[in-house]
């Protein structure tokens, strides 16, 4: 599903963001991506979304070569990938329903389309009822199941979330990560990029870490150790 080929990454200082890393995830993975802050997770990440071009490798997504996709063909491409932030960049104007319907209005979905696929949406992450809430007035938590399910609504085969508990406390982030971990059960290949250690200890799925824009440990289920 995500191949990288000795891919690194400059920017202008020159210095490699990321450096020589290769690496697969397959269809259906639930994959943790940890390491400190400026260690590359964000620019792999970008990379991912065609974002930013590598300085040297190759990555193939969904089979696709990124090498390949013309500037015209990149909102296309990313229909294939859902994201969730960690500042959740929900529309504020606009109520739960709206938020996430704009992510099938973008694509051109019918109205009827949209009219049908939105409430399974908000009932699959337990905000149907708060449908025309809008964003101040839910929880930290509330609005990252809002742009879960923005992410999810036009059926991406990945999802990459970026510190998607990094705004939230404790049990919030226990319910987002259950949550993703549901979505994966469903057969969506999950990405998270994360600081919180304890999570990625107590979910025992496979934990990717980089530090200084190098992979120094790829860890099977359960085998995470954080003392590098």
């Amino acid at each position: 599903m995500i191949k990288l080929e000795h891919v690194s990454k400059a920017y202008s200082a020159g210095i490699p963001a990321l450096n020589d890393v290769s690496l697969e995830i397959e269809q259906g993975e639930f994959v943790f991506l940890v390491g400190d802050s400026g260690s590359g997770k964000s620019t792999l990440i970008k990379l991912l979304l065609k974002e930013l071009n590598p300085t040297e490798g190759k990555i193939t997504v969904d089979n696709i070569d990124l090498a390949k996709i013309k500037r015209k063909q990149i909102p296309k491409f990313r229909r294939n990938i859902g994201v969730v932030f960690q500042d959740f960049r929900l529309l504020k104007d606009r109520n739960v329903y709206d938020n996430v319907a704009f992510a099938q209005k973008v694509i051109g979905e019918s109205g009827s389309h949209i009219k049908k696929k939105v409430p399974m949406m908000l009932s699959m992450v337990g905000l149907a009822a708060k449908y025309r809430s809008f964003p101040k007035q839910l929880s930290g938590g509330e609005q990252q199941r809002v742009a879960i399910a923005r992410a999810l609504i036009n059926e991406p085969k990945i999802l990459l979330a970026d510190e998607p508990t990094g705004n939230l406390d404790n049990n919030n982030a226990w319910e987002i990560m259950k949550l993703l971990e549901e979505i994966n059960d469903r057969g969506t290949t999950v990405v998270v990029v994360t600081h919180n250690l304890e999570i990625v200890k107590v979910m025992k799925k496979r934990v990717i870490t980089i530090k200084k824009g190098v992979v120094v440990s790829d860890s099977k289920q359960g085998d995470y150790n954080d003392g590098i």
